[in-house]
């Protein structure tokens, strides 16, 4: 088995006994091999111990076995195969860094990190040619990367530089520490001027490539939303707030109300349902290239400092000029 990495601190390719002494006892499995493994992360370690490549008194256990004393565990880290991800100077929009992390006003348009049939022009690549010790920071396909944003989507992230703030930060937002708003133009009108929307969000039964608001190995998701402004179409321009952060979940919870997001391809009915508009906003149509989501703000604990940081993502000129031209409609 095979695992690709950049990981300077990564295990060699050998075996790993380790006793677990009373102290220890009563750890679930996962944890005693973080403790023992500081280098490791626990996503990494729960993929090996998922992969039977940990063995307990010889045997394959689950990551929340509880540990006793006198148990025998058996590491086989997978056999090293290195990425290679190459740096690209393609600009970065730099809100704010420093040695621990950086953020940034991701462009639409932009796919965040490599997958299947892209391995260049990401927002990793880029990354890479910024921060040249990136790699090796958490995942090695994603180095730095502690959340992600749709391709089409703009807007404000963070990206850890160390492995510390790398760690404290997935922690920040596992445990919904993080203050996440959002601004979207949305088909239709609201009869309320705030709402919840709390609904369970899962792959779709049918259309793999989809999420969909369902009960059957959904997950809890919960979004506030506050109207800022109506315009005509009928659209709203609304600020939304993720409590959750489930796949797709702003443009699914939206699209379940009956209000997808303008030019949302896959949840929206993207360009075709800007052909029935008025003949007085045909006009609107070739400013709408991509789905109107912007990630406007993130509220974060710094992740190795004492203070708070507060970080917005100016609007990006392509949704700008279509609030301009719905505003002169409006008027």
């Amino acid at each position: 088995m095979a695992v690709p990495t950049s990981d300077p601190d990564y295990p060699p390719p050998t075996g790993t006994t380790l006793d677990v002494e009373a102290e220890e006892e009563g750890l679930r499995l996962d944890h005693f091999l973080v403790r023992k493994m500081p280098s490791c992360s626990r996503a990494r370690l729960q993929r090996w111990i998922k992969a039977g490549l940990v063995q307990v008194n010889q045997e394959e256990r689950q990551p929340h076995y509880h540990m006793r004393k006198g148990d025998r565990v058996a590491v086989s880290p997978p056999e090293v195969q290195r990425w290679h991800l190459a740096p690209e100077p393609i600009p970065l929009k730099i809100l704010y860094e420093d040695e621990d992390l950086l953020a940034l006003n991701k462009p639409p348009g932009l796919t965040v990190h490599p997958g299947a049939g892209q391995s260049s022009g990401t927002l990793v690549n880029a990354l890479l040619h910024h921060c040249p010790d990136l790699g090796g920071i958490g995942d090695v396909q994603r180095p730095g990367l502690v959340h992600r944003l749709d391709k089409d989507t703009s807007g404000v992230m963070v990206v850890a530089k160390t492995e510390r703030a790398h760690q404290a930060l997935i922690k920040q937002f596992k445990n919904r520490q993080v203050d996440k708003r959002y601004l979207a133009l949305v088909w239709g009108r609201f009869s309320e001027n705030q709402g919840e929307i709390e609904e369970e969000i899962g792959r779709h039964p049918t259309q793999r490539h989809k999420m969909a608001v369902t009960s059957r190995r959904g997950r809890p998701a919960a979004t506030s939303w506050r109207r800022l402004q109506e315009y005509p179409g009928p659209f709203s321009w609304l600020e939304l707030k993720l409590h959750t952060g489930r796949t797709h979940q702003i443009r699914v919870h939206l699209s379940s109300l009956g209000h997808p997001v303008v030019g949302d391809k896959i949840y929206g009915a993207g360009d075709r349902r800007l052909l029935v508009l008025p003949p007085e906003l045909t006009e609107l149509r070739p400013l709408v290239r991509r789905q109107a989501l912007h990630a406007w703000k993130l509220r974060l604990k710094h992740p190795c400092r004492d203070f708070e940081l507060d970080l917005e993502a100016p609007l990006p000129e392509d949704l700008q000029k279509i609030l301009d031209f719905l505003e002169q409609q409006r008027l």
